[in-house]
């Protein structure tokens, strides 16, 4: 097995009550490997957004360690927090959050401008990125223009830019229409095909079937962890075995 990219050792992480505390997590202990696919699920309440935001680096938490890359992250500055942040760590929202003044093609570089990636190389990069995802005739256009799915292409080549090594969508699919929302998994397939490593937080079953694993969450504890072959879409299936061919 690959070496994992992430690793969660007995993470916990508790907000003060006036009586108290809230633990939103609980002694939290997972990997996961480079290549993997996952789901993390649970009802409303059962630490998903706090377990998202600590693997994003946007929290900390209260106890345990969280080693990123081989790299214990948990007691880094907040300035090195965002420089790993922005490195290594790609973020797809369910409700985009593009730029509205900004081009596509200017979204996509943010993340580089903020690297210090020089323009040319920037803009190189950016408009390759849209080309992947199919969004390259769209490069010049404000994201008031386009469909939601279009939004979220944009934003999935937007969390590309810095060939982070974990790519975390929060609902990427809960703005979006059914046929849209299978679209954006058969990229999140192709993406996960080239070697993306990629957690999806869902509370729709069928598209925490299309993924390797499914992490269950209830009250702060991680109830169920499963593995078992995706339940991937005929459509999408068609494209990898012809993708692969190609390959081959």
């Amino acid at each position: 097995m690959t070496a994992p990219v992430l690793s969660l050792h007995e993470v916990s992480k508790s907000y003060p009550l006036a009586d108290g505390a809230f633990h939103a997590l609980r002694d939290v202990r997972f990997d996961v490997h480079e290549g993997e696919m996952v789901a993390l699920m649970g009802p409303s309440g059962s630490g998903k957004s706090t377990l998202m935001n600590v693997l994003g680096l946007l929290d900390r938490p209260s106890d345990g360690r969280y080693v990123l890359r081989g790299r214990d992250v948990a007691e880094l500055s907040e300035s090195e927090r965002a420089d790993v942040r922005n490195a290594e760590i790609g973020f797809v929202f369910q409700a985009f959050h593009l730029l509205p003044r900004f081009s596509l093609l200017e979204n996509v570089e943010v993340p580089m401008v903020y690297a210090g990636v020089p323009g040319p190389e920037r803009r190189a990069r950016a408009m390759h990125l849209l080309e992947r995802v199919g969004l390259a005739d769209k490069a010049t256009s404000l994201p008031s223009r386009i469909s939601g799915g279009q939004k979220q292409r944009a934003a999935v080549a937007r969390a590309l830019a810095m060939e982070p090594a974990l790519l975390l969508a929060d609902e990427p699919t809960g703005n979006l229409d059914s046929q849209t929302g299978h679209e954006i998994m058969a990229l999140f397939h192709d993406l996960n095909a080239e070697g993306s490593t990629l957690i999806i937080v869902t509370h729709e079953v069928d598209i925490a079937e299309q993924t390797g694993r499914q992490i269950h969450l209830l009250d702060g504890v991680v109830e169920r962890d499963e593995r078992g072959a995706p339940i991937v879409p005929e459509p999408v299936r068609v494209r990898l075995r012809a993708a692969r061919s190609v390959a081959a």
